[in-house]
């Protein structure tokens, strides 16, 4: 029960006297004899508009008892009287529609139970039109369901009957669950109208007067409000609610947006001084209290309450807006007041934040600075974190806001600063439990930038705190970077980055490698070693998926820079595991293994490194001229002998057994490679030439192979001998003689085919003197395709071939050639046109040059083709007349076409 006396008073309602707008600002007068009245729609019955435009009609004969306007529909219901006597008449008017010039009366009803006569005491129609209950002084309620606008779709039944007049009717609406509460004098009851037995539950064993009882809104749960002498209760459908304990005889009760207002009778039961007062029952305050003459009922509307006096005037009680009653509030320091009224008229969240703040403003200049900080976390999302750190950065008052800032990072808005604050204000504070809390939330419970305490926590030197949080929210980076610089637990931090997916495990190794190598040089190879083949996150890796691509060996040989005999394990490993390496792995295991080899003094272990780098260059997977300048840096003479023969540089192989003056190898050169390269004969003549040491051996042996391949002129060859002092005629007498010898044949051979050749030039040009200067006599007699005696008609060529012409026309591709004779002259033909082809082919010309032995030969050669010769063209001369030699080339060109004569 709440304690009445200890409620604080307000005036949060202005009193005001209702002005007549018409008659110059004279106070409103109601019109005499008001029986009943009631609001709802925008109109206080009789019709008063807002303008207080009065409007009536007439709905009874004798007078209105009871009135009830439904607020969702603009339907009025009215009890009165249209003959003497009790017999009370329902009416229920349609105030959208008129019936000469007044509502329509939809439906008329004897509100009598059964055939009892007794008076109506009070009203209450369902918003849903389908329930209206009727109480009557006898104890009675009529209850009428249906449609209440028309008699056929609706039923009447008496729904309670007692002895005790009915004092309060009202309908609660719960989903879809509708209740009925019954007051009377003595007792409470509700009734459950959704069940077919209208089921009864006695709430209460005393009751109240007429007008006092009432119905909550939704906001308060419908709750049924009976107002007794000692207290106010409140009900629920199934039990009694909180009780207010309100001393007073009660005149009035009416509930409106969240107050209550009671009117009592001041002093004695006759007197006519009445006290209005208004109720905040959430807030436990008096919103207003204020004495009147007389009061015949209180009506709200517009946003107000009306309150209606025996002296025909009307009040006004207007609600002050709710920063001024905040404002009030705020005068008198009634800060949790003024948060309760904030919330019940639904302030929006920067309005209460303000009031959050200047409630902790006032706890703070009080002293009280846990209670302020307590307001000041209220108002985080809505006012500047700075004003409130600024006001505890004193060291005194560091508890105080580190319990801000923790509030801060819990509802996700803290930025870096403030994680920052907090960390160091846990560390000032030497509290290692609370920053084990704060650091080991569970992920769903992180609300802070976690590079940022990091950072901080490192700092202040708090590095295991820093590795557990760098660990557990995956930032690789900071603990391979606190182990190793801060801790120097490099072995812990090989072991994490092993357990990383393979990209940030690669890209760490990169980073770190070198440290690694330098202090854990046996574990960082076997991980690269791994991380090269057939890379996997370790078993307490949740990441288990199979690798597609290893790392790339190459880019790791600088992390070995100065760990050659690792370096040297992980190169050997690669090329083992893999023998597809990358080539920077084969040129840097070369490097390593001519260095072994240069600084071996043991000749067993030397011969086994040579085979061994010789093995690396045989695979063909080292850069060749990386390999190259190794091998020379290196004076490895096998490896630089062999690359040059693999890059088939012979004249570099020559040089080299020249540099070094072995004659033996110059000439073992020259025997494997002249073949590919000829000009080495010339080149070790000229070589051996040079030398003033007797090297008649070598001479002999290199001009015996010039002379048998015809290498060079013998001019040549006496030239470049003529240079050496030590060679004499002996050297190149078997040369010249065997050399003129050969030239001797070759030239009888010549003489042989020039007479050859003559002779048949000679009978060739008597052949063509002939066919121009005698007739041509065909005395063959057989067809020379089928071989059977000649008939006309019959075709003769002038090759002296003769055919039936059937037989011509039917093997031969073209009537203008001897098939016996075409394909030979088709060979003579493609023989000049290649000639002719070629006659302008320089290029091939110098290269065939360049290339043969016997130049002399292909001049000869393209002589023979006419290449050098002066292209003359011949025309005929004017008149038609030829001369001499353009008629010798037309008869040759007929000749060989072997043009047709028909006879």
């Amino acid at each position: 029960m709440a304690a009445f006396l200890q409620w604080r008073r307000f005036v949060f309602f202005d009193k005001e006297t209702v002005k007549d707008p018409s008659e110059n600002g004279k106070n409103f007068q109601l019109p005499v004899g008001i029986s009943a009245c009631d609001s709802g729609r925008g109109h206080i019955i009789w019709f008063l508009t807002r303008s207080l435009q009065l409007s009536s009609f007439q709905a009874y004969k004798l007078r209105v008892t009871h009135l009830y306007q439904l607020k969702q529909h603009n339907i009025l219901v009215s009890v009165g009287q249209d003959e003497a006597g009790i017999n009370p008449l329902v009416k229920v008017w349609n105030l959208d529609k008129k019936d000469s010039g007044s509502p329509l009366c939809t439906r008329i009803f004897p509100a009598i139970p059964g055939n009892k006569p007794t008076e109506v005491s009070c009203l209450s129609v369902h918003e849903n039109l389908n329930f209206m209950a009727i109480g009557f002084t006898d104890g009675s309620v009529v209850l009428t369901k249906g449609d209440i606008t028309r008699d056929r779709h609706s039923k009447t039944l008496s729904l309670h009957e007692g002895n005790c007049p009915i004092t309060g009717l009202a309908f609660r609406q719960a989903g879809k669950v509708t209740h009925l509460f019954v007051a009377t004098l003595e007792k409470v009851q509700c009734y459950t109208l959704s069940v077919k037995e209208y089921p009864r539950i006695e709430l209460d064993t005393h009751g109240c007067a007429l007008y006092c009882s009432a119905l909550t809104d939704p906001s308060q749960d419908s709750q049924f409000i009976v107002a007794g002498d000692d207290c106010v209760y409140l009900y629920q459908p199934d039990e009694r609610g909180p009780c207010f304990a309100f001393d007073g005889h009660k005149l009035l009760t009416h509930w409106h947006r969240g107050y209550l207002l009671v009117d009592y009778n001041a002093g004695c039961s006759d007197s006519q001084t009445h006290i209005l007062t208004i109720y905040d029952l959430d807030n436990k305050f008096i919103a207003y209290s204020a004495a009147f003459d007389d009061v015949i009922d209180v009506l709200a509307e517009w946003g107000s309450f009306y309150v209606l006096t025996r002296d025909k005037t009307l009040y006004m009680l207007q609600e002050k807006d709710t920063q001024t009653k905040l404002e009030m509030l705020f005068k008198k320091n009634l800060f949790v007041m003024a948060i309760n009224l904030a919330k019940s008229q639904h302030l929006d969240n920067d309005g209460l934040s303000e009031i959050f703040r200047q409630y902790g403003d006032h706890l703070y200049v009080k002293g009280d600075h846990d209670g302020a900080i307590q307001q000041y976390i209220r108002t985080i999302g809505k006012l500047e974190p700075s004003y409130v750190i600024r006001k505890f950065l004193d060291a005194q008052r560091i508890h105080n806001l580190t319990a801000y800032l923790q509030a801060l990072h819990r509802q996700s808005l803290a930025n870096a600063d403030h994680t920052t604050l907090l960390l160091n204000c846990y560390t000032k504070l030497k509290d290692s439990s609370k920053l084990e809390e704060f650091i080991k939330s569970n992920e769903s419970e992180v609300h802070f930038d976690v590079e940022i305490a990091i950072k901080v926590l490192r700092q202040a030197g708090y590095h295991s705190h820093a590795v557990f949080l760098a660990e557990r929210h995956m930032h690789h980076e900071w603990y391979l970077k606190i182990q190793l610089e801060d801790l120097k637990n490099y072995q812990e931090a090989l072991r994490y980055i092993g357990r990383l997916p393979f990209d940030q495990a690669e890209s760490n190794m990169k980073r770190y490698g070198k440290i690694l190598m330098h202090h854990v040089p046996e574990s960082t190879t076997i991980l690269l070693k791994h991380l090269c083949t057939d890379y996997h996150p370790s078993k307490d890796s949740t990441d288990r998926d199979s690798l597609d691509r290893p790392a790339n060996p190459e880019e790791f040989i600088p992390v070995f820079a100065n760990n050659p005999r690792e370096l040297r394990a992980f190169l050997e490993h690669m090329i083992k595991v893999d023998p597809f390496s990358p080539e920077g792995v084969y040129d840097t295991l070369l490097e390593l293994r001519l260095q072994d080899w240069a600084h071996e003094q043991d000749p067993g272990v030397k011969t086994f490194l040579q085979e061994a780098a010789l093995s690396l260059l045989r695979s063909d997977n080292t850069v060749f001229d990386k390999a190259l300048v190794l091998c020379q840096m290196h004076n490895f003479k096998e490896g630089v002998l062999y690359l040059y023969e693999k890059g088939k540089l012979y004249q570099q192989i020559m040089h080299y057994h020249m540099q070094n003056e072995e004659y033996g190898k110059v000439v073992e050169a020259c025997k494997r490679y002249g073949d590919s390269e000829v000009c080495l004969w010339e080149q070790a003549l000229g070589y051996f030439a040079r030398k003033e040491e007797n090297c008649k051996a070598y001479i002999s042996e290199v001009l015996q192979h010039i002379d048998e391949n015809n290498l060079m002129p013998p001019l040549l060859v006496v030239q470049t001998l003529a240079h050496n002092s030590t060679a004499s005629l002996s050297v190149i007498k078997d040369y010249l003689i065997n050399k003129m010898e050969r030239e001797t044949q070759q030239i009888e051979g010549d003489e042989r085919k020039i007479r050859q050749y003559r002779e048949e030039t000679a009978h060739l040009r008597a052949e063509i003197q002939e066919l121009k200067t005698c007739a041509k006599i065909f005395q063959k007699t057989k067809c020379s395709m089928c071989n059977s005696p000649l008939e006309l008609p019959s075709v003769h060529f002038l090759c002296g071939h003769s055919f039936h012409q059937h037989c011509l026309e039917s093997f031969a591709e073209s009537e203008a050639e001897c098939p016996t004779c075409t394909p030979e002259n088709r060979k003579v033909m493609d023989m000049l046109r290649v000639q002719d082809q070629k006659r302008d082919l320089h290029d091939n010309f110098h290269r065939q040059l360049k290339c043969s032995n016997d130049g002399f030969s292909v001049i000869a050669d393209y002589f023979g083709r006419g290449v050098f010769n002066k292209l003359t063209l011949i025309t005929d001369p004017p008149g038609g007349k030829s001369g001499a030699g353009n008629l010798e080339a037309e008869f040759n060109r007929d000749l060989l076409i072997n043009t047709k004569r028909n006879v």
